[in-house]
């Protein structure tokens, strides 16, 4: 199983604003992630979380942006890209990787990654969080969103550097 040696995260996250992008596609696997972000969202003590549903993973970078451009602490990305017969699924899964990243990077505010990137259904079911799914990337996903928001605010401040 993919989820042996992760972290036990818990993490008290009261306060923080949190916007969780989730696409549309199969229906069935987000509705699972979507419901495992929240749930671990609640068991972190974040109440002020907004969900904004896009079409589809391909929208999720630029709705992650917009989100922290609107003062959000963290975000949670949701997607689910199932390979099909054309090279769809590589650029895909590509620009949502590297477009979050960037995001994050740029801007300051941890995205959780909770894109499923999969083979077939059967994975994708295996890791939405479902009764008998034996993963749940969407509470992962929010979890490490929280839990790298508290670790960023615990370093010290930093004089800001003047130029000559």
């Amino acid at each position: 199983m993919s989820g042996a040696g992760a972290p036990s995260l818990t993490t008290d996250g009261s306060g923080l604003k949190v916007v969780v992008v989730a696409a549309s596609w199969h229906t069935v696997v987000m509705d699972g992630l979507l419901a495992g972000a929240r749930r671990a969202l609640a068991e972190a003590h974040v109440e002020d979380v907004t969900v904004l549903r896009v079409p589809g993973t391909f929208e999720l970078p630029v709705a992650a942006r917009a989100a922290t451009e609107a003062g959000a602490d963290a975000v949670v990305a949701l997607g689910v890209v199932i390979r099909g017969g054309t090279p769809h699924f590589e650029y895909v899964c590509e620009a949502a990787t590297h477009g979050l990243t960037d995001v994050s990077v740029r801007s300051g505010v941890p995205v959780g990654f909770g894109v499923l990137t999969c083979d077939d259904e059967a994975q994708a079911l295996d890791r939405a969080g479902l009764p008998g799914s034996h993963e749940d990337k969407g509470a992962e996903a929010a979890q490490a969103a929280v839990a790298t928001v508290v670790a960023l605010r615990t370093l010290p401040a930093r004089p800001s550097r003047l130029r000559s």
